[in-house]
């Protein structure tokens, strides 16, 4: 094999289509555009959603629900992170900042300890809030839950 033998594949390379090059190329006249109207003009653009004059679709469909401007979202925290992260670090103490400096949570984010899987350890957690079912879990561990005001 030699870079002057070197070829694209059998009908993977296709000739443009030459548009308005005369009557003979059958795609002369109005090259293809159809006749007359803003299309068949150089420059056409259309604005986003619309749809040839029909009413368009984010116009025909009802508006509904409703978005609280005053929720507050929660990145949620298992367990077995917990646990692994109190492994990991040598820690009975995780705070926010030890789950932030692991990656777990960003800067920005409230976190809510929720009872998903199992905890042995005697771990005290602080956080922003827990679920019912990881405060039994964590205490019956031995741990303790702290929820920061």
């Amino acid at each position: 094999m030699k870079l002057e033998n070197l070829a694209p594949a059998k009908g993977a390379v296709k000739n443009s289509k030459r548009v308005g090059r005369g009557q003979g190329s059958g795609k002369g006249g109005t090259a293809t555009r159809g006749t007359k109207g803003a299309q068949a003009r150089a420059g056409y653009e259309h604005k986003i959603g619309f749809e040839g004059g029909q009413m368009p679709i984010q116009r025909r469909l009802p508006k509904f629900g409703f978005t609280n401007p005053t929720r507050v979202e929660y990145k949620a925290v298992n367990l077995p992170e917990i646990q692994a992260l109190s492994e990991a670090l040598g820690k009975a103490e995780i705070n926010i900042e030890d789950l932030r400096s692991a990656g777990l949570v960003s800067r920005s984010e409230l976190v809510k300890v929720l009872g998903r899987g199992e905890i042995t350890a005697a771990v005290n957690v602080t956080a922003d809030a827990f679920s019912k079912s990881a405060i039994e879990k964590i205490e019956k561990a031995g741990g303790k839950a702290t929820v920061i005001e």
